[in-house]
């Protein structure tokens, strides 16, 4: 009797807790998770849903759902957010809760607990960018942080990409989708992806694009093995057609990418009367386009200093060369359109080129037109060769480009657009550090040395030379 009393109130239970789960009143409990997902993590996703919708070619809507399950305290890193926003990018809604291991709410975001403040990436002197930051950890374990927010975008250039997977983190729900206008379809590529979306027609004229993926098992990385990017599922997206503050472009292909960026760059190379004077003084007497833009490279660094102002259009558009001319100072853009006003001045071509620039950072993907960079040089095609010029520098030698930015893909800016281009591949023949001892020894067995040590090409980078 008392045995199946007992029975009867664990269903009963068991009911009420299916009701309350139906009913809201409890969310994500732990003991839901499949035992698999829960090994050997710190944290269990469980809901990953992100939305870009292209309203037009000026406008979108950006919005994430995330549900992330905090295992110990190695993921509080999870029950953290940081929602960047600009004078372009409205912060439509942020929402975030807590639940405990039951599924039971425990606090609810409050106003006063979203931090707003100016975001700094360490380099920039000034930039108009700002982030929302919130933080939901706990002290008792396991807990579960549920993410809501919404952005509207007064513009449209990038769509944020996503990828699942990670060591020590695993997912049970993922979800990517695209919404679109007929005759706005974004591209993307998939990588190492291969869920067939669900395409479908909406309402208004509008089309989806939907990925979905259960049951993600953590990754294990290998020290010196290749980038996360690589090796977990990872969705890229780009619009084709967009619009960014009047200036309309496209980017099915790199040469109309080029093409775009030019148009940022128009009328912005005019240089002040003296000026022109003097880099005519700078080439007198010279005979080789190298040798003019040796002089030039140098003026420059002699006369400019590097200062990260990331205004205007998304950061993307240089300063006029007159500006630069006239305080001496600019970020990658602003020193890298005066170096190419320079040179034109000179007869010299040069191209203004971006680069994603870095010791670390993700590849390229030649096959994927859109931006994909950071930062900004001058190229010089010199013969067979080509000069490439880091104008943020004071110190280092002409032509020396450097591990910044070597041995990578970068687009040139040219006269139909942009022309992908590999920067140099310094080779081991040149790294060398050499050293040569002449050592003299006396009679009585003293001696005295004199110590010769070369450093060429990366290991001069290497000693600070």
């Amino acid at each position: 009797m008392k045995n199946n009393l007992r029975e009867t109130l664990i269903l009963v239970a068991g009911i009420v807790l299916a009701l309350n789960v139906h009913a809201g009143g409890v969310k994500y409990p732990v003991s839901t998770i499949p035992a698999d997902l829960k090994q050997n993590v710190d944290v269990v996703v469980r809901e990953d849903y992100m939305r870009f919708k292209i309203i037009s070619k000026n406008s979108a809507n950006y919005y994430v759902h995330e549900v992330i399950t905090i295992l110990n305290e190695r993921g509080n890193r999870s029950a953290k957010k940081i929602v960047g926003y600009d004078k372009l990018t409205k912060v439509k809604d942020i929402n975030g809760y807590v639940y405990d291991a039951d599924g039971k709410q425990i606090k609810r975001l409050r106003k006063s607990e979203i931090y707003d403040q100016a975001a700094f990436d360490g380099v920039s002197l000034f930039s108009d960018d700002r982030i929302k930051r919130i933080d939901l950890t706990q002290a008792v374990y396991p807990y579960t942080v549920e993410f809501e927010y919404e952005l509207d975008f007064e513009f449209l250039f990038n769509i944020p990409s996503s990828w699942w997977g990670g060591e020590r983190i695993s997912h049970e729900r993922a979800s990517y989708e695209l919404i679109y206008p007929q005759g706005l379809e974004p591209h993307y590529q998939l990588l190492n992806i291969k869920t067939t979306p669900l395409k479908q027609k909406l309402d208004d004229g509008f089309e989806s694009i939907l990925w979905k993926f259960e049951n993600l098992l953590p990754n294990k990385f290998e020290p010196n093995g290749p980038p996360i990017e690589e090796v977990v599922p990872h969705i890229m997206a780009a619009p084709s057609i967009f619009g960014f503050e009047g200036y309309s472009g496209n980017m099915g292909s790199w040469q109309d990418y080029g093409k775009w960026r030019a148009l940022l760059n128009k009328n912005r190379g005019e240089l002040p009367q003296p000026t022109k004077l003097k880099v005519r003084e700078l080439i007198k007497g010279l005979t080789t386009n190298e040798q003019k833009a040796k002089a030039i490279y140098e003026y420059l660094q002699s006369k400019t200093r590097y200062v990260g102002i990331q205004l205007g259009i998304g950061g993307l558009q240089p300063f006029p060369a007159s500006v630069v001319d006239d305080t001496g100072y600019g970020d990658c853009k602003a020193l890298s359109n005066y170096m190419v006003s320079m040179l034109r001045e000179a007869g010299v071509n040069g191209y203004y080129t971006i680069i994603q620039a870095g010791k670390n950072e993700p590849k390229v993907k030649t096959d994927f037109p859109s931006h994909q960079f950071n930062h900004v040089v001058t190229a010089v095609p010199n013969g067979a060769d080509t000069l490439w010029l880091e104008c943020t520098s004071q110190t280092n030698p002409f032509g020396y480009q450097g591990t910044f930015t070597e041995d990578r893909w970068a687009l040139m800016v040219n006269e139909g657009g942009g022309k992908l281009v590999r920067t140099i591949n310094y080779t081991p023949e040149q790294n060398v550090q050499s050293r040569t001892a002449e050592v003299m020894v006396d009679a009585a067995g003293n001696a005295t040395a004199k110590i010769r040590t070369t450093a060429n090409v990366i290991q001069y980078e290497n000693n600070g030379l």
